[in-house]
């Protein structure tokens, strides 16, 4: 869960949809808002912490046990043995029967993330030293940039100060958005916990991610990797609205929600074999050949296919 400095929220409250919830306490991930972050909540709560607290749990024991059994005080003369064939090999067996079991859940998990369903619109997001820059290329909406509010407008917007932006990332509710990610500079990463993404943007790499949005809201998430001197002031603030706020955004912003079906459209349009393929062609010319008395003589010549 991502830390605020200055918060108006009361301690011990509900825990709060798209942010963190100071004073919560507890161990549980921040609200999901998105399937796969469901999927997260659900591997975390009973595959991960389960097993954790087993073995917690076990590994106290033992060395409670041991402490008390085979101090110098309980057990004056020690044991000559060194070795026990059974033990190792429950030791060496159970550990490896248990990432098995954390390893099919997992890969499950991470399938899920990777088989992206057929993305509705799609933003390109690039991480710049300290700021974000948001494109929309389905809707001809072109880059902007969003930099963290600052604080005295935060607190009079009453917004989480170094969470929010001048600029929202705004996406329709129940649409899969996809996400592609890079950088211009350093490397960062977007993390959003509300949707269970982290997704490192690399300069010269685009890396790909998606989220579908379960409910209007607004969603913040931060820069999670070490970018800089101004690290902690590159937050993402993602606004989720309905379809007809979102086709007000995208005029509001110069783009058409039309745009998207033309580039579909001339994406189907039958195109020209390429290269282009001529026939060739015959020209017959007349030269002067080598025969006595200046003769001509005529002569074919075959031009090559062009391309």
């Amino acid at each position: 869960t991502i830390m605020v400095g200055a918060s108006a929220m009361p301690a011990l409250a509900q825990d709060l949809l798209g942010q963190p919830t100071p004073g919560a306490g507890g161990i549980a991930l921040q609200p999901a808002a998105s399937p796969l972050k469901h999927d997260a909540i659900w591997f975390h709560d009973v595959i991960l912490l389960p097993v954790i607290t087993v073995i917690s749990l076990f590994v106290l024991g033992l060395l409670i046990w041991v402490a008390v059994r085979y101090n110098k005080k309980a057990n004056p003369v020690p044991a000559k043995w060194s070795h026990n064939t059974l033990i190792e090999v429950i030791w060496t067996i159970v550990p490896v029967v248990i990432l098995l079991v954390i390893a099919i859940f997992s890969f499950r998990l991470l399938y899920k993330y990777e088989a992206m369903p057929e993305p509705d619109l799609t933003v390109k997001v690039t991480g710049n030293q300290w700021n974000w820059g948001y494109e929309y290329p389905d809707q001809a909406v072109p880059e902007y940039i969003s930099n963290m509010l600052p604080e005295d407008e935060a607190q009079a917007r009453n917004v989480p100060y170094r969470l929010a932006a001048d600029e929202a990332m705004v996406v329709p509710v129940g649409k899969t958005v996809r996400l592609l990610i890079t950088a211009s500079d350093v490397i960062h990463s977007v993390a959003l916990p509300a949707f269970g993404l982290k997704t490192d943007a690399v300069p010269g790499r685009t890396n790909e991610t998606w989220f579908n949005a379960e409910r209007t809201g607004v969603y913040y998430g931060q820069c999670s990797e070490l970018c800089g001197v101004d690290h902690a002031f590159m937050p993402i603030e993602i606004r989720v609205v309905t379809e007809a706020e979102f086709a007000a955004w995208v005029a509001s912003k110069g783009g058409s929600m039309t745009a998207r079906r033309r580039s579909i459209s001339y994406a189907r349009a039958p195109k020209r074999p390429w290269p282009p393929h001529t026939p060739p062609t015959t020209i017959t010319t007349t030269s002067p050949g080598s025969s006595p008395a200046g003769s001509c003589r005529p002569i074919t010549r075959t031009s090559a296919p062009s391309i």
